[in-house]
């Protein structure tokens, strides 16, 4: 087939870049022709909250990625559908996660889809947002209307479509892949040695970026319960950019009298490092408020680490409470009692053990073939 996937990609940074990436590589290993279309302009800056769009790593091998979107410019739109209208690929996937996207999408797909050759069909991160503002009401419908199939990555996702899908599109759950192009994993004691940090320690790793909904106040709060109880502290590594005020976390970690116990590292991390603070780590802890799937998760089941993750959105779906992990209630005791059973009752070996069987389950082929099934549906 010939397929096109619009949507972010290199040069722009992050972990949906590296998901439309690794998916047009499945496609190309399956012997589709793949071109995928990003952005000459994503956000506006006054709309980007972090340090840079842009990654530093070099182009990934083999994909052909054409910066021709402008999120911004209808008029950009307009040629950019009529260009994919012209060239008739067989199947256009658009890789929602932002209303702010929904009017450039679903403005090309309305134009490309008029050669009656072209099936859209929208790859769905988020439907609706865990940040909610007015701009979702207005645009989400618009782009909705716009498609002809869905692919969403979890069951809740699958359900806020329905409620904006009039027209009973064919929709379906594949959920999210194994990130599996991070590098091999790393021993922690080698890990360890090139953060500086101390192998004999053992730690939790809260991963990406840092934005409210996350939860990072609810973990904080949480190593206090610990720490009031006499309980021994495992050490917090936050590695992300913040998109919150850094400040405030860390009154609120000094407040706790946690800051022995917590290592900051305010910096977008690249793929090279990820083995580092993935090996480092003997506990992944999401503790978000709201949620639909995680990358992160897909990240700590190729590193094949431990979860601990609130049952919220779809994260309950993915990580099996009790066998690979936790998906306790989203509060902060809830998180506090899951720490000590973990690192007291020595859940590590049972929880791999567990990891590297359910990883099988989450192959890029599974996923390429929901695509296949919804175009022939």
């Amino acid at each position: 087939m010939k397929i096109v996937i619009l949507g972010t990609a290199y040069p722009y940074r992050g972990g949906l870049a590296a998901f439309n990436e690794r998916l047009a590589s499945q496609f190309l290993k399956e012997g589709h022709e793949v071109k995928v279309l990003t952005f000459t302009l994503q956000y506006p800056s006054f709309l980007f909250p972090g340090k840079t769009q842009y990654s530093s790593e070099k182009a990934p091998d083999g994909l052909r990625i054409r910066r021709v979107l402008n999120s911004c410019n209808p008029l950009n739109w307009i040629r950019v559908g009529r260009q994919l209208k012209k060239e008739a690929p067989d199947m256009l996937i658009s890789c929602y996660w932002m209303s702010f996207m929904a009017p450039a999408f679903g403005t090309v797909c309305r134009i490309a889809q008029r050669n009656k050759h072209t099936r859209c069909i929208a790859l769905v991160h988020n439907m609706l947002p865990h940040e909610p503002s007015l701009m979702d009401k207005l645009f989400s419908p618009y782009y909705v209307r716009s498609q002809q199939g869905f692919v969403a990555l979890s069951e809740s996702v699958v359900k806020d479509i329905e409620k904006l899908d009039k027209n009973a599109s064919p929709k379906t759950f594949s959920p999210h892949p194994i990130y599996d192009h991070y590098g091999n994993r790393m021993p922690k004691q080698d890990a360890c040695a090139a953060l500086g940090i101390d192998p004999e320690t053992s730690y939790m790793l809260f991963f990406g970026l840092v934005r409210a909904y996350k939860g990072l106040d609810w973990l904080i709060e949480a190593m206090g319960l610990l720490k009031e109880a006499g309980k021994p502290l495992p050490t917090l590594i936050i590695a992300g950019e913040f998109y919150e005020d850094e400040e405030k976390y860390r009154q609120l970690i000094s407040l706790r009298g946690l800051d022995k116990f917590v290592i900051v590292k305010n910096e977008f991390v690249p793929d090279a490092d990820l083995p580092k603070y993935f090996g480092a780590a003997d506990l992944i802890v999401q503790p978000y408020k709201s949620a639909t799937q995680s990358g992160v998760t897909q990240v700590a089941f190729h590193f094949e680490k431990p979860m601990l993750v609130t049952n919220v959105g779809g994260l309950g779906e993915i990580v099996h409470d009790g066998k690979m992990g936790y998906a306790v209630d989203p509060n902060p005791q809830a998180i506090a009692d899951a720490i000590v059973d973990y690192f007291e009752n020595d859940r590590k070996e049972s929880f791999i053990t567990y990891l590297q069987a359910e990883k099988k389950k989450y192959d890029w082929d599974k996923m390429t073939a929901a695509f296949i099934h919804i175009y022939k549906s």
